[in-house]
């Protein structure tokens, strides 16, 4: 009787660990650390499979809070680069802020703060190694972080809105490292409010 129970026992912890061990097929993603502005959009996915787009804020702990219908998410075209906004690069499959382009974060966030009449769109990309929708989820990550980095500098989250673009607009498109390297970025674009 023992050893028939110490069998089912040693069968269910089995049957439980393999269960336990699978992979997931999908990253997790996470929100935005930064507090959620009054009547800001959350996240949504372009329907067709393009590039995810985000408004700032958003709920902690992975739970999206209802996007207003008042709220108009800005055009992404009407955003124009300008060159006092200097982009930041990540490390390969890393969303972490360097300790180099925190210094390039402090000017930016200095420029945002003294232009408070600006919207500024963060794009997210990536390098062309790994799938479609893991470059998308990183790229995504790499945006908030940068965004919250900027909002902890005492730029307002509500004038930022953040998009991941993937691997899909590459800045270099030969297959080096040092082309990679260059596009694992934040870009930046701003237009007047």
């Amino acid at each position: 009787m023992l050893t028939r129970c110490s069998h089912l026992a040693f069968s269910f912890l089995l049957v439980a660990a393999v269960a336990l061990s699978g992979c997931a097929k999908r990253p997790a993603t996470t929100q935005a650390a930064a507090p959620a502005p009054t009547g800001a959009a959350t996240s949504t996915a372009a329907p067709t499979g393009g590039p995810q787009q985000l408004q700032s804020g958003g709920a902690t702990g992975g739970t999206a809070t209802p996007a207003p219908t008042t709220t108009a998410r800005p055009a992404v075209q009407d955003f124009a680069a300008v060159a006092d906004l200097t982009d930041v690069y990540f490390d390969f499959d890393k969303y972490d802020i360097r300790p180099n382009d925190a210094k390039t974060l402090d000017a930016n966030a200095t420029w945002l703060k003294s232009n408070p009449n600006h919207l500024v769109l963060i794009e997210g990309h990536c390098d062309e190694r790994g799938t479609n929708e893991y470059n998308l989820a990183l790229g995504e990550r790499r945006a908030k972080s940068t965004m919250n980095y900027l909002v902890s500098q005492g730029v307002q989250a509500n004038r930022i809105t953040i998009i991941s673009y993937g691997e899909e607009r590459p800045q270099c498109t030969e297959h080096t490292e040092s082309c990679w390297a260059k596009n694992r970025r934040a870009h930046f674009l701003v237009k007047p409010r």
